[in-house]
Parts: C-alpha cells; structure tokens; sequence
C-alpha cells in the first residue's frame, strides 16, 4: 500500500477526539472497580480482542470480549490486549469493560493509537492495567509527560519502538521510572510484517520486552522466545481460531533464549548497519583467503563440510576461529552441510554446538522447527530449478523461519555450480519476502542483480575463486566494487 496507513489512523482519531472527547461517547465509571494485575509481571504470552483490521478488513467481526477473555485466560494468557480504535479496528472502551470484568485474574492492555493524557486516566477508570504508547506518533515531550501520567496513576507504559528514533525516546522514557517495551514486526506505514525487526533490536531494549505482530502458530511463538523476548502479542490468529490460543501459550512457555535465537538477533543486526546487501562468502579452504574476505567487508564465511572439492576440516575451522584477526567484531562463521548424519555433518553440528561455527546451514534439506530443542544455530538454503520448488520456502516459512537462501538447483551437484537461478523463476518464488540468493552470483553481475532484485543478502563461492576452494583476493575486491556500483 501506497498510502500512510498510519497516518490515516491518527488523522481521523485526532478528529474524533475533538469531536467526542477522551470517552469517545462510551458512559465510563466515575472510578475504577477493580484491582491491579502487573503486566508482564511474568514472561508470557499477550493475547488480543481485535476484530478487524486495516490490512485484512474483518478478522472476527462477531466475537463476544467477555467471552473471548475467559477463553484466554484459560488458555495462560499473562494479559490481554482490548484494541480500543474504532475506525479501522472497530473496537471500543465498552471491550475493555467487559474485558476487565470478565477477566480479573489477567493483566489488561488498552491497545490504540493514544494521543493525550486524558485518554489514560479513561483507560484506567475502565480497567487498563497498561496502555500503549506507539513512540512514532508521539513527540519527545508528550510521550514522557504520558508514561509519567500513566505511572502516577499506577498502570504500566507499554512503550512500542521500531526505528532508530523510537529507541532514542524509549531511552529517556526509562530513564524516568519503569516501562515495558515492544517491537512491532508490522510496519504501521504499510502493514508489512518482518520477523527481523524485532530480533535486530531486542539487545537495545531495556528490561521486559514483547514482540508483537505476526505470530501465526507455535513456531513463531518459539522463535520470539528464542530471540529473548519475555512477551508475544498475538491478535488475528487467537481472535479468528480462539483454540489456538493454549497451543501459543505453551509453545512460548516452553521455549527459552538460545543459540538459534542469539544467531538471528546477530544476523537482524548486521543487517540494519548495512545500506547494501549482507555478503556471505564461502567454500574456504585457506586461511589467506578467508583473512581477505574479511578485510575486504564480508559478513559471514561460509566452510563447506560435504564431500565436495571445497570440502574442509573442523581442524582447519577451529584453527582460523582461534586467530586474533577473527576475534571480537569478526565475520559470523557458518558450516555449510548436506546431510546432518554425515561425519562432516556431524562434525560441523558439533562446531557449532561447541561456538566455533555461528551456525550450520542446511543446503537442500530442511531445518528442524524451532519448536524442537536444538543447542546450536541453523538455516535452511533450498535449491530452486522451478517454481514448485518454492513450496518447500513456504513450508519454512510457514514454521516460523524468518528467512530462506535460495540456491540454483543441478541436479547431483550440492552447490557452487555457477548456476543462477532462471529471473522469472526467482520473481515468483521470491515475491514478496525479503531475498536471500545464491548460485552464479559474480563481480560481473552482482551490480545488475542488486539494481534488479535488491536482495538482502548474497551468497558467492565459485564467482571468486581461481579454482574450487581457492579464492581469489582481487576477485573477491571485484565483488564489492561490482556491488557497489
């Protein structure tokens, strides 16, 4: 969508506001009723009365709020979230009443776009435990005059952030007193959803934390947990499927902080600092090689453990990690395998388990769900000759992967063919999420598949080598400027 949705959205409720005042014509309590929950006074998941949205229309157009709320608070629910907007979202002050009375056991969120202080101290007569605060549409001052407000009155500011001006009011906002933050995955703008967002800021966020937005199913809720998060909010998926909701309980519960999560987090990071693609480099052999890869700016070196001419040693991988040139701010290390039973690929499973490897790549094969227990980081490359081969992206997608690398298919060749996969053929399996490309990309054409296809990440082996495994320092230089041109 072209148009500011956001934009929209706080236009017509400053209007509304002139027009009806903070009650938005909703009869509220003269004082509140009941007690107070702490919001996310424990790590869990926030799920959400929403009925429709500007992205999807209507979600759930006949839920009952009290009824729904028992629903979820049976289901675990630590709090949960009452989209108040009545425009797009067709929400109300009357859903958080009911809400509060039918739920006392579980924090309550005023979820809206909130513009003045009044509108807190409503929210708290009807039974807000917490309101959001979305930074982006609110000026330094205003926003630290209302996380005050909502203190003073003794609910929780939820403080929601997803650039780098967000983060900057976010930090004089708790230098204050308490706050809880959020990441929003959905881009208020446009409605977009990337799972990236999140993860490239949960390190810069202060004390508890939620993400929110595009949590579909268990996997999902298992990523955000990996990533750290002490909180999910989940909307669409709990208020069309409300049985749903016990399943996302526990699959967050369950989940924890882990090496699969703290990769992603490190990845999203690399990403947001860079204006060009994230360069990975692989099939090294030589430690030369990998030393100017380094030096020239590559973002992860890839080492290939499967019976192939790059095929290198865990001996090799250990003794290039444990040089000072690749200690503190060093390119991530990833293990390249095609079939995890392997004696290569067990032993990079094991580098990677042991921290020497960042992370071990699954080429052609499928990664485990993050809702298995797995101790060590991986990604999934499929290899692409067709579209119907897109199916098997899908699938990852669908179980919580944030991103896949998509690799020309030979057929009996594991990669580093040269190859590139057919243009027409990449438009339609890449459409619409973020690319990540492998397979014939080179110092000559990588220019022309960054102005055509504005990948976010690049993956080159055979285009800068002088043979297999053997890379070639002005090649590799070549790339960059190519790149960059």
């Amino acid at each position: 969508m072209s148009e500011d949705i956001l934009k929209r959205i706080v236009d017509l409720r400053r209007q509304d506001l002139e027009k009806f005042g903070p009650t938005f014509g909703v009869d509220i309590p003269p004082s509140r009723t009941r007690g107070h929950v702490e919001f996310l006074g424990r790590a869990g998941a926030i799920l959400e009365v929403k009925r429709a949205s500007p992205s999807k229309g209507d979600i759930a157009p006949d839920l009952v709020p009290g009824e729904l709320a028992k629903v979820y608070a049976s289901a675990g629910a630590q709090a949960i979230s009452v989209l108040t907007e009545r425009n797009f979202f067709k929400g109300s002050l009357r859903d958080l009443m009911d809400v509060a009375a039918a739920a006392p056991g579980c924090a309550v969120l005023r979820k809206d776009f909130l513009l003045e202080e009044a509108e807190l101290e409503v929210a708290y007569r009807a039974g807000a435990d917490a309101v959001l605060l979305i930074a982006r549409i609110l000026d330094d001052s205003k926003l630290l005059r209302m996380a005050a407000f909502a203190r003073e009155l003794g609910m929780e500011p939820f403080i929601e952030v997803r650039t780098h001006d967000d983060l900057r009011k976010l930090a004089l906002a708790a230098k204050e007193g308490a706050v809880v933050s959020g990441v929003n995955s959905r881009d208020l703008s446009n409605f977009k959803i990337d799972p990236l967002v999140p993860a490239a800021l949960r390190s810069k966020l202060p004390g508890k934390a939620v993400f929110e937005s595009g949590v579909k199913g268990e996997e999902d809720a298992a990523f955000a947990r990996s990533l750290g998060f002490d909180g999910i909010l989940v909307g669409e998926a709990v208020a069309k499927n409300p049985p749903l909701a016990a399943k996302l309980v526990t699959a967050f519960g369950t989940a924890k902080e882990n090496a699969r999560g703290n990769f992603w987090r490190k990845l999203a990071e690399l990403r947001n600092g860079k204006r060009g693609p994230v360069v990975k480099m692989c099939g090294f052999t030589r430690a030369e090689d990998a030393l100017a890869a380094k030096n020239l700016g590559a973002d992860l070196l890839g080492f290939v453990f499967a019976k192939t001419k790059r095929l290198t040693t865990a001996e090799f991988v250990r003794s290039l990690r444990a040089m000072p040139e690749f200690s503190g701010n060093s390119p991530l290390f990833v293990g390249v395998i095609t079939e995890p039973e392997s004696e290569e690929g067990k032993a990079a499973i094991s580098l990677a388990k042991e921290g020497v490897l960042d992370a071990v790549q699954f080429h052609g094969i499928k990664v485990p769900r993050f809702t298995e227990p797995l101790d060590y980081a991986c990604f999934s490359a499929v290899r692409i000759g067709s579209e119907a081969d897109g199916e098997l992206c899908e699938e990852l997608f669908s179980q919580g992967e944030p991103r896949v690398l998509l690799d020309a298919k030979v057929e009996g060749v594991p990669g580093g063919t040269g190859t590139r996969i057919s243009p027409s053929v990449l438009r339609q399996v890449a459409a619409g999420k973020p690319l990540w490309l492998a397979g014939g990309v080179s110092p000559e054409n990588v220019g022309q598949i960054v102005r055509d296809f504005a990948p976010e990440f690049v993956d080159v082996s055979s285009g800068i080598e002088t043979a297999p495994g053997l890379k070639s320092a002005q090649k590799m230089e070549d790339f960059f400027k190519g790149m960059n041109s």
